[in-house]
C-alpha cells in the first residue's frame, strides 16, 4: 500500500487546468480580506488570475507550498473561487513535485466538494483513497474524517465512504467504519447499513449477516419484518434450522409479529431438516396465533410425510386441507404422485393424478416424469408411452429425464430394440445422452449377454467426453469374463486406469472368477499379489472364489478340505497357510 504523502492522484483524473492569457481582469475582492494569511491570498489571486500560467505565477511558492495551506485554502477561500475551478487546481497540485496532498487535504476538499453538490467528483477522490489504504484501514480513514467532518453533508461523506470499501470488497473495512461511527456516537446513516447488510447476504455470509443485523438495529437502523424472514430462510436452506429459530424468537424484541411467511418459513425448515415433529408443532403455533395454515403450510408438511415414507399420515393432511376449503395445487399432487411412485405404489399415484385432472389442476412436465418414472420402474413401458402422448397433446415436450426414464425401463425389461429407438430419438431431437443414459444402455445389453455391444457404447460415451465410472466398467470387464474372454476383460482394466479409473475390490473379484473357471489358477495368484501390491485389500469373497479353482482344478481329495474351510478365509495369511498345508499334506501321503 502507497503512502498517501507520496502518490499522484490516478491518471484518470482530467488535465491540470491552464488559464488563458487572453485579455486582463481584474481578481474579485477578498471576502476577508484582514483575517486571510498572505500566502493564502497570494496562492488564491494566482489561481483566479487568468493571464499567467500556473506553472509560472506559482513556480518561487511551490517549494514551500504545504497540505496545511492548501486545507487553509479550501476552508477560507478568500477570493470565493469557483469550486469546479478549486478542483481543478487541487488535482493539478498532485501532480507538482515535490508537493504531495495527505489524506487530510484530500477530505477537506471531499468535504469541499460535497457542500457544493458536486457527489461524482467526491466520490472519485474517496474512491482512490481507498484503493490507496487498503484493507484494515477503516479506523485511520474514520479518524481523519471526523477530524475533517463537514458541517452540511457529513452523511453523504460517510455513506459514500462505506460504499467504496464494500465496492473494492473490503466488507469488514465497512463494517468497522459503521462500529467506529457508533463508538463516537455519530449517527450511523440507514444507507450503509443497509448497503453492507445487502453484501453481506449476497456473500451468504449468514451468521455474519445476523449478527451485524442485531448491531445496526441497536443503533436505530428500523427493523423489518421482510429481513428477519430473508434470514431464516438463508439458515434454513443451508439445514442450520436451530439458527433459523434464534432470528425468528428474536422478532418480537424487535416490536414486531411473526406473519404467516415467518411461521412457513421456519416450518419448511424443520421439514426440511426431516424435524417433522417440531413441524406439526409449529403448525399448531399457527392455528393458536389466529392465523390460518395455507396451501404451502400444508405442501411443506406433506412433502415431509412422503419423503419419510408416512404416505397414510401425508392422505389424511392432503383431505384435511381439501376439507378447510385450500385447493391443492400442483405442487401438491406432485409431491403425493412422487411418494407414492417412490413407495412402489403406482396405481395410487394414477389415481391421484386423475383427481389431479377431475379439480382442474393442469400436470406440468415435472408431474408427467415422475409418473412415467414409476411406471418405468414397475416394467409398464406400454402405459408411460401412452403418458409420453398423452404429454405431448399437451403440449408439454419430453426432455432429456423423460426419455432417460424411458430407456432405462426399456433396458430393464429386456426391451433393447425399443431403448436403442429411445437413443436414436434422443440422439434426433439434439437431447444431450448423459451418464445415466449411457450406463442404463450398457446394464441393459450386459444383461442380455450383448458384450460387443456393451464394449462399443462404452467407447462411444467415452468418445462423448463423458467419463464411466468403476460401476459401468465392471460391468462390461464381468460381461466378457462370463463368456470367457478374460484377454478382453484385463484390456478394459487397463482402459479403465488409463482413463484415471481406480479399480476396486469387486472388478478385480470379476476378473479372478473368469481365470478360475478358466482354471487359470497360477494367473490367478499373480492377479492376488498384484492386488496386495497396489494396496487393493482382498476380502472373504476373493480368497473363496481362489479356493473354488483349487477344489475344481487341483487335486479333488487333496483339496477336499479346502472346500470345508470355505467362507473362513479372510486374509492371505489363513488362504496360503490353507493352500501350502494341504500340499504338504499331499506330499507325505504320497510319500508313504
Amino acid at each position: 500500500m502507497r503512502n498517501l504523502r507520496t502518490t499522484h492522484l490516478p491518471c484518470s483524473i482530467p488535465p491540470p487546468l491552464r488559464h488563458r492569457s487572453t485579455t486582463t481582469t481584474s481578481p474579485p475582492s477578498p471576502l476577508n480580506h484582514d483575517n486571510t494569511d498572505p500566502f493564502i491570498t497570494t496562492l488564491s489571486q494566482s489561481i483566479i488570475n487568468k493571464s499567467t500560467p500556473l506553472e509560472t505565477s506559482l513556480r518561487k511558492h511551490l517549494p514551500s507550498l504545504k497540505p496545511s495551506h492548501i486545507i487553509n485554502l479550501i476552508n477560507t477561500n478568500p477570493h470565493s473561487i469557483k469550486p469546479d475551478t478549486l478542483f481543478s487546481f487541487f488535482k493539478w497540485l498532485s501532480n507538482q513535485p515535490p508537493f504531495r496532498h495527505t489524506i487530510q487535504s484530500y477530505f477537506t476538499m471531499i468535504n469541499f466538494l460535497s457542500d457544493h453538490q458536486m457527489y461524482p467528483q467526491a466520490q472519485s477522490l474517496l474512491r482512490f483513497i481507498i484503493s490507496q489504504k487498503g484493507k484494515h484501514s477503516a479506523i485511520s480513514v474514520f479518524q481523519t474524517f471526523m477530524e475533517t467532518k463537514a458541517t452540511k453533508n457529513h452523511y453523504f461523506v460517510f455513506n459514500a465512504l462505506v460504499e467504496c470499501y464494500v465496492d473494492n470488497g473490503f466488507v469488514s473495512d465497512a463494517i468497522q467504519l459503521i462500529r467506529c461511527a457508533k463508538e463516537r456516537n455519530f449517527k450511523v446513516p440507514n444507507e450503509s447499513c443497509g448497503r453492507v447488510f445487502d453484501c453481506l447476504m449476497k456473500m451468504n455470509s449468514n451468521s455474519v449477516a445476523w449478527g451485524f443485523y442485531l448491531e445496526v438495529l441497536g443503533c436505530g437502523y428500523p427493523p423489518s419484518i421482510y429481513i428477519f424472514n430473508n434470514l431464516m430462510h438463508k439458515f434454513a436452506k443451508q439445514g442450520v434450522v436451530n439458527d433459523a429459530k434464534k432470528v425468528f424468537d428474536e422478532m418480537p424484541k424487535w416490536g414486531l409479529r411473526p406473519s404467516l411467511v415467518s411461521f412457513n418459513t421456519l416450518l419448511n425448515g424443520y421439514c426440511k431438516s426431516g424435524k417433522l415433529n417440531e413441524g406439526f408443532r409449529l403448525k399448531k403455533v399457527i392455528e393458536d396465533s389466529g392465523l390460518v395454515p395455507d396451501v404451502f403450510t400444508y405442501s411443506v408438511l406433506i412433502d415431509g410425510l412422503c419423503k419419510g415414507s408416512k404416505l397414510v399420515d401425508a392422505y389424511q393432511l392432503f383431505d384435511e386441507m381439501c376439507k378447510r376449503g385450500l385447493n391443492p395445487n400442483d405442487v401438491i399432487f406432485t409431491t403425493l404422485i412422487n411418494g407414492l411412485c417412490r413407495n412402489a405404489k403406482v396405481d395410487l399415484a394414477m389415481q391421484m393424478y386423475g383427481k389431479m385432472l377431475v379439480r382442474g389442476v393442469k400436470a406440468d412436465l415435472v408431474t408427467f416424469n415422475t409418473l412415467i418414472n414409476g411406471l418405468c420402474k414397475s416394467g409398464r413401458i406400454s402405459e408411460a408411452r401412452n403418458l409420453i402422448n398423452e404429454m405431448t397433446r399437451e403440449g408439454l415436450k419430453a426432455d432429456k429425464i423423460t426419455y432417460t426414464s424411458l430407456l432405462d425401463g426399456c433396458c430393464k425389461d429386456g426391451n433393447l430394440d425399443l431403448a436403442l429407438k429411445v437413443k436414436e430419438k434422443m440422439v434426433k431431437q439434439s437431447i444431450e445422452l448423459d451418464n445415466v443414459t449411457f450406463t442404463a444402455l450398457i446394464s441393459g445389453l450386459c444383461r442380455e449377454g450383448l458384450v460387443f455391444d456393451a464394449e462399443k457404447t462404452l467407447r462411444e460415451m467415452r468418445k462423448s467426453g463423458l467419463k464411466p465410472d468403476a460401476a459401468t466398467y465392471t460391468m462390461v470387464i464381468d460381461g466378457f469374463c462370463k463368456k470367457g474372454d478374460v484377454k478382453t476383460g484385463f484390456s478394459l482394466l487397463n482402459v479403465m486406469r488409463r482413463d484415471g479409473v481406480i479399480p476396486g475390490i469387486i472388478t478385480y473379484n470379476v476378473l479372478m472368477i473368469g481365470l478360475c473357471k478358466l482354471g487359470q489358477m497360477k494367473n490367478a495368484n499373480k492377479l492376488l499379489h498384484s492386488m496386495l501390491d497396489l494396496g487393493v485389500v482382498p476380502d472373504d469373497i476373493t480368497y473363496n472364489i481362489l479356493l473354488d479353482g483349487h477344489c475344481k482344478y487341483g487335486d479333488r481329495e487333496l483339496f477336499e478340505r479346502l472346500r470345508n474351510e470355505k467362507g473362513l478365509i479372510s486374509d492371505y495369511a489363513s488362504y496360503m497357510s490353507l493352500v501350502e498345508g494341504s500340499k504338504i499334506t499331499s506330499s507325505t501321503e504320497a510319500h508313504h
